[in-house]
């Protein structure tokens, strides 16, 4: 039996797809390339270009490699873009998925782990925010993290489907061979280390004036590597019986945009250039995670929470190509 990784080319996909393979999984990757160079995946595990909606080209997949769980990351994740472009991230992110579990659930794939995003919460009233805190997404893109989720659970009514629903914070930092990398790159840490290695333009800090201690906005960041392992245990929960769940998946602490920036120059010794810029639409101010549900279902204890940490293996990578 086999799991179908969608977005298995991309930098959370990828990082999960070789860590499954290590804990000895047996995987298939399908993901378009849309936004990724290449799969960048280790010779051996079976890959195909494809669209998550093409209900023909996944039918195969599924048979062919007799597949028996999904871990879902395929969609576009760009706030702003979500905002400029709606159309296409609820085409993508809704609709493509909508024809996905369905082809899942005919062939009888009863085990999905989504992933899912802190953008569903929109402007939080707690922090840290529990996994019960209301969903008011602030984008398009958040939007279509919440639609998915009720989906998925309209699949579990009806018994076809159970499901995990890991809700990241911000992923950052590499794994081995996995480095950070999107196109185009909308993610602070990559594109704070190419402006400090004068690969790009200065780095724009995006608002100023929100309600933060230096007045930039705050996220709780997780390691990729802490991410893989959770989807692992994420899997292993649905096998061992478990009950359609949603989890968020962060440290707990949360970092400005400004201490990024200072975490970056400490670890390359080197000034990060940037300039300040105004508040892109769509986003909140602040969001750090209660992991507890996480610590306490799964048994998931992130291994590398420190911030120069994360910061090292995304420099590190960098450098090393």
């Amino acid at each position: 039996m086999s799991i179908l990784i969608t977005g298995g080319a991309g930098y959370v996909g990828g990082a999960v797809a070789v860590h499954l393979i290590e804990q000895g999984e047996t995987v298939v990757v399908v993901d378009n390339l849309s936004r990724t160079p290449d799969s960048g995946l280790p010779d051996g595990i079976p890959f195909y270009q494809a669209d998550i909606g093409d209900r023909e080209r996944i039918t195969g997949i599924v048979q062919d490699h007799s597949v028996d769980a999904c871990l879902h990351f395929a969609g576009l994740i760009a706030v702003g873009e979500s905002v400029e472009q709606p159309s296409l991230y609820f085409e993508q992110n809704v609709s493509q998925t909508i024809e996905l579990l369905d082809v899942l659930a005919a062939h009888g794939v009863d085990k999905v782990v989504f992933s899912s995003s802190a953008a569903v919460y929109g402007e939080p009233e707690q922090v840290p925010i529990p996994e019960d805190h209301p969903h008011r997404p602030t984008s398009p893109y958040g939007s279509t993290k919440s639609i998915v989720e009720q989906i998925l659970t309209q699949y579990d009514l009806t018994e076809m489907i159970r499901s995990v629903s890991l809700r990241y914070f911000n992923a950052a930092g590499a794994a081995p061979g996995r480095v950070e990398r999107h196109v185009p790159e909308t993610h602070l840490i990559p594109l704070a280390i190419d402006a400090a290695l004068a690969l790009r333009d200065p780095l724009t800090v995006f608002g100023t004036d929100y309600g933060t201690p230096d007045g930039t906005a705050v996220r709780d960041y997780v390691h990729v590597i802490d991410l893989a392992d959770a989807h692992l245990r994420a899997l292993d929960y649905l096998r061992s019986d478990g009950t359609t769940e949603v989890f968020n998946l962060g440290n707990g602490e949360g970092y400005s945009v400004m201490q990024v920036i200072e975490s970056i120059s400490r670890v390359a010794e080197r000034e990060v250039p940037f300039a300040l810029g105004a508040r892109r639409p769509g986003d909140p101010p602040v969001l750090v995670a209660s992991a507890d549900r996480a610590r306490r279902v799964l048994g998931w204890v992130p291994q590398h929470p420190e911030l120069d940490a994360i910061v090292s293996s995304a420099w590190d990578s960098r450098i090393l190509g």
